[in-house]
């Protein structure tokens, strides 16, 4: 089952992060926050509040690493490479 759907997502960088969310940021951070645009490396996470936002900033480098090692896989790669780096927003309120 997680082969095809690794196969059928979208080759893109936020197709790829948004499948790899939960098992890179764990179950409660996924419940609180998600991924929503990405822009040359760049991927925007929603929180559900700013201070939500002000947390996983500060983790940033331990999600990031997670992150591009769960799209280090060959059935997750996207096409345009690693996360750069990643931006959170409080705005998150509108999307949970």
């Amino acid at each position: 089952m997680g082969r095809a759907q690794a196969q059928a997502e979208p080759r893109t960088l936020l197709g790829a992060v948004q499948s790899a969310w939960a098992g890179a940021a764990g179950p409660a951070v996924a419940a609180e926050a998600e991924p929503v645009a990405e822009r040359d490396g760049v991927v925007t996470i929603a929180c559900r509040s700013a201070t939500w936002a002000q947390e996983l900033d500060l983790l940033q480098g331990e999600l990031l690493e997670g992150l591009n090692e769960a799209l280090s896989h060959p059935a997750r790669q996207p096409a345009e490479g690693a996360v750069r780096r990643l931006r959170f927003t409080a705005d998150g309120y509108r999307r949970f």
